[in-house]
């Protein structure tokens, strides 16, 4: 497998290992593995989630349960941030996505599905548990990761027939998901210190300074516009979003002007083609089934909007 298959792009991942800015992304080699005849993009992954909710709902109300989809955000607002961030207009609209990640953390707390389950009685609460992921007797998966962790779950119920209504094989599906989804940690200490990224985001650095805002990296620019009390006043909100759309757009700007994105994932291809040899048939099983399972998605749901 080429580098261009095995690419994956920063505009979709963190790159330091304790960056929270990659929410609702799909890990860059986990996207990468779909790139032989194209590379999924986050509308088609997000396509795929939600025929398996579709799924899982159905399922459930057959088993005599309701059964609420999450579909709390719109196509533009669901789409990655990552590292490095473009995108002027979509900075200008919504920053770093912080109002889009505080809609997401009321859509999780107000989740109906939980309520549902705590208002039915014991014994339902079991049954419902059984329902949806086959409970206690169900089969566990186990995988192991690159770095040698083993990660495991329950594999049952109606989301075990969602996987394999989408996948065909729940277990493959997790046995390569579980192995793509975790590469980066092989590369990435490597790709931080590359010389040619490291020119780049000094570059970008230089024009952020510029511009009125001295960071050292993108993280730190966005890191920055997280300063602040998690409790405050619709004001307050307002004046800390005004902020952070500032040192949004200005990064994006820096980002373009610096060619970062192009530099990034063309040094993030080269450390990733060194995997090919020991990982190509987990990243060709993960794009075949990927592959197939958006055929599937497809038939079941319309794209989000």
């Amino acid at each position: 497998m080429g580098t261009t298959a095995l690419l994956a792009s920063l505009a979709l991942t963190g790159c330091t290992a304790d960056t929270d800015a990659a929410h609702r992304a799909t890990p860059a080699v986990k996207a990468a593995a779909t790139a032989a005849g194209g590379q999924l993009t986050y509308a088609q992954d997000l396509r795929i989630s939600d025929a398996e909710q579709h799924l899982i709902t159905n399922c459930m109300r057959k088993q005599g349960f309701r059964f609420w989809e999450g579909k709390s955000l719109s196509l533009e607002e669901s789409r990655p941030v990552g590292y490095v961030q473009d995108d002027v207009d979509w900075a200008r609209s919504h920053g770093y996505g912080s109002r889009i990640m505080a809609k997401e953390d009321r859509a999780r707390l107000d989740n109906p599905n939980i309520a549902y389950r705590k208002s039915l009685s014991r014994s339902r609460q079991m049954a419902y548990d059984i329902a949806m992921d086959g409970g206690r007797d169900a089969v566990e998966l186990k995988s192991r990761t690159p770095t040698g962790g083993t990660v495991t779950k329950r594999s049952g119920g109606c989301s075990g027939r969602a996987e394999k209504a989408l996948y065909g094989d729940p277990a493959a599906w997790f046995r390569s998901d579980t192995t793509v989804s975790n590469l980066r940690a092989l590369y990435v200490g490597k790709l931080l210190r590359d010389k040619e990224l490291k020119s780049a985001v000094a570059a970008w650095s230089r024009c952020m300074s510029k511009a009125g805002h001295p960071f050292p990296d993108p993280d730190a620019a966005r890191q920055s516009t997280r300063k602040h009390s998690a409790e405050q006043t619709p004001a307050e909100e307002a004046r800390t979003f005004a902020n952070e759309t500032r040192i949004a757009v200005a990064d994006a700007t820096c980002a373009r002007s610096v060619s970062l994105r192009s530099i990034g994932e063309r040094r993030e291809a080269h450390y990733i083609s060194g995997l090919a040899e020991k990982y190509g048939s987990a990243l060709d099983a993960h794009r075949r089934m990927q592959r197939g399972a958006l055929v599937r998605a497809e038939r079941i749901v319309p794209a989000r909007t």
